[in-house]
């Protein structure tokens, strides 16, 4: 047998497999400009329909914002397309810079420094801060990129339970030997929405000597007062050690990241991590972009207060209607289905009402915690919501769910 046949019976057996389960992730093309109204075809091949987007990370409705168009091609037309180096050899322009800066403005820290992305940024960033003698204590839930810049680190690696103090204080305790102790956690926890408790952890890191990293990107450009991000939201600007965050939510939409923080921690990021040494710089086109981004939610929380607006308009809605949710004040709103095939199969039912969601299960979430995420936006108008309630309220009835508490669904549907 040719070995091309091999790896085709091999894997091709594994794809069918997912395929029988109802979990696989089919295809799916967007058509037009990111936006609460989007043409996508689905499945490939099929007709493009128009629908409401309610998964997108577009919190503040900026990625087609005439602005920020409008400074892309000014970027575009200024300072070329893309750098053809990295950072450190000649792939730094000034606009580089600037950004760096808006960003240490904004997020109230000491010094900033650009990535291709966050994931990039979580990829360096503990690498170049950490050794052998150190320790790095992280919440049981953050994202996969920090997971993955954990694992490139020598320092040694522990946990604690999801959002409880206590058991950090333990741990923290435990670990009183190690040259130094990173605390890692996100600032908004990207599939349940929740949001850490910030005041609380940077009080023990202060207590026990400890640096504390917060990847932010679910929250910055609006959560907190003037949408500086969870830091602002507790209290505690100036006060965190290292915030990972990207512009690639929020921020604009496009790509790209950054670590800020202690002008140190940052110098040593510049100097060593490896994601910033070796990559690319950021194109111009989205440089110039996101400093008018900045700029735009610099000088009014209009959006921000919007998309708040929105939050808790919808979650008192679904909530109503007798869907599964988790309680929350972010724009981040699990539907919790708990089976995965049900979470699929709602959120191609959702699509044939003209709403885009998708479902999530493992291994994106824990098994057995499936859910449909929606996401919502400052672009998304009353009307929309109020159209993606009665969606999920039609397609809900239809399965059975509505009033139903996790024991009952997973008692109708299983795990």
């Amino acid at each position: 047998m040719a070995y091309s046949d091999t790896v085709r019976k091999i894997f091709g057996q594994e794809i069918e497999e997912i395929k029988s389960r109802g979990l696989y992730k089919e295809k799916r093309f967007i058509c037009s400009p990111q936006d609460a109204t989007i043409r996508v075809e689905y499945p490939e091949g099929a007709e493009t329909t128009e629908v409401l987007n309610f998964c997108a990370n577009n919190y503040l409705g900026l990625s087609s914002h005439p602005e920020v168009i409008k400074a892309a091609r000014e970027g575009l037309e200024s300072r070329g397309y893309g750098m053809s180096s990295v950072r450190f050899i000649c792939g730094t322009q000034d606009i580089h810079r600037e950004l760096q800066t808006k960003l240490t403005d904004f997020l109230g820290t000491e010094d900033t420094l650009l990535f291709p992305s966050c994931m990039d940024a979580n990829a360096g960033v503990f690498e170049a801060v950490l050794g052998k003698e150190d320790v790095m204590i992280a919440d049981r839930l953050i994202h996969a990129s920090l997971v993955d810049g954990i694992r490139l680190c020598s320092a040694e690696y522990d946990t604690f339970k999801h959002m409880d103090t206590k058991h950090l204080e333990k741990k923290l305790q435990q670990h009183s030997d190690k040259r130094a102790r990173m605390v890692v956690t996100d600032g908004v926890f990207s599939m349940d929405g929740d949001l850490a408790p910030l005041d609380e952890m940077v009080a023990l890191c202060e207590k026990y000597d400890s640096m504390i990293l917060v990847d932010d990107s679910h929250a910055s450009g609006f959560i907190g007062k003037t949408g500086r991000g969870t830091h602002e939201h507790f209290g505690v600007m100036g006060r965190i050690d290292i915030i990972t965050t990207t512009l690639g939510k929020a921020l604009g939409g496009a790509s790209g990241g950054c670590v800020s923080g202690r002008r140190e921690l940052v110098e040593l990021c510049r100097q060593k991590a490896r994601p910033y040494l070796f990559s690319n710089s950021l194109s111009p086109v989205i440089v110039a972009a996101s400093i008018r981004v900045i700029d735009l939610i610099s000088k009014t929380t209009e959006r921000r207060d919007k998309l708040e607006w929105n939050t808790k308009y919808f979650r008192e809605r679904i909530t109503a209607a007798g869907l599964n949710v988790r309680p929350g004040e972010t724009p981040i709103v699990p539907v919790m289905l708990y089976n995965a095939k049900l979470a699929n199969d709602m959120a191609r039912d959702m699509y044939a009402e003209g709403i885009y969601v998708i479902g999530f299960f493992f291994p994106v979430v824990p098994a057995g915690a499936a859910r449909i995420r929606v996401q919502l936006s400052a672009a998304h108008e009353k009307e929309h919501i109020d159209k993606c309630v009665e969606a999920f309220r039609k397609v809900g009835n239809k399965y059975g769910i509505l009033g139903l508490d996790k024991n009952g669904i997973i008692e109708k549907y299983g795990m």
